[in-house]
């Protein structure tokens, strides 16, 4: 297997892929302190709660204040991009965070994906690995907001309804079907599996290889109706304890 450094978390809205990029960016801080850039994609802006980081800049407010895309681009083409968007990260214990953030418009988020893209094209380089908390579907591979994704985990529970979606994400992703999208190794991760569930069945119609299942886990159900920061769980759960285990099957070092 190739050195896994960029992972990617995506699937249907609800699924708990921020818990999981959450959990991946807390364990692999504990175990490669400062070596770790966490990037939040979604609108959502969720992994500032999660982490329990304060955010006051993110990539939409530095592309209003570069004033448009055309200028925005220029600057970063002839200028310190890399100093430009440290200037963004929050620092948490062990990792930093940056955050797309919200358009101050409504509209489109194509100027803010292509300014997130020159973030990470340019910060990446300066940390061992790199987790993406990226929106519900596949938007973001078919915007490619990335270059590449080494792995990409798609999360599902156990409804047919998230599955299909999971399926039709994991198809952008193959190699060849999109020229724009170099995704190396992508999979399944379940969440919040049951033994009263027909997993099996399910799996077997609709054909994806699943890299890891997380049980229903009442800590992390408590800590989030609470709106605490996941960095605060006890690492003994079950749910930390599941990814830990994705963690070692991808990263043998780990």
């Amino acid at each position: 297997m190739e050195k896994i450094k960029s992972i990617a978390v995506t699937g249907k809205g609800g699924t708990g892929k921020t818990v999981v990029s959450t959990l991946l960016i807390r364990l692999l801080a504990e175990r490669f302190p400062g070596r770790v850039l966490a990037i939040d994609a979604d609108s959502a802006m969720s992994l500032c709660y999660t982490t329990g980081l304060k955010v006051d800049k993110t990539v939409s407010k530095l592309r209003d204040e570069l004033l448009g895309m055309r200028q925005a681009r220029d600057q970063l083409s002839n200028g310190p991009t890399k100093d430009l968007m440290r200037t963004i990260l929050a620092h948490g214990d062990g990792f930093d965070l940056l955050t797309m953030g919200r358009p101050e418009e409504p509209g489109c988020f194509c100027a803010c994906n292509e300014l997130l893209r020159f973030g990470i094209d340019s910060l990446a380089g300066d940390y061992d690995y790199v987790v993406v908390d990226g929106e519900a579907g596949p938007e973001q591979l078919n915007r490619r907001v990335m270059k590449s994704v080494d792995c990409l985990l798609v999360m599902a529970d156990m409804s047919a309804r998230s599955l299909q979606t999971a399926a039709g994400i994991l198809e952008v992703a193959k190699p060849g079907e999109n020229s724009n999208i170099d995704v190396k190794m992508a999979g399944l991760v379940l969440n919040r599996v049951r033994n009263d569930q027909p997993k099996e069945e399910l799996l077997k119609r609709v054909g994806l290889e699943v890299f890891g299942e997380l049980p229903e886990d009442a800590e992390v159900n408590k800590y989030d109706r609470d709106n605490r920061s996941l960095f605060e769980l006890p690492m003994d759960s079950a749910c930390p304890q599941a990814v830990r285990t994705i963690l070692k099957k991808l990263i043998p070092e780990f």
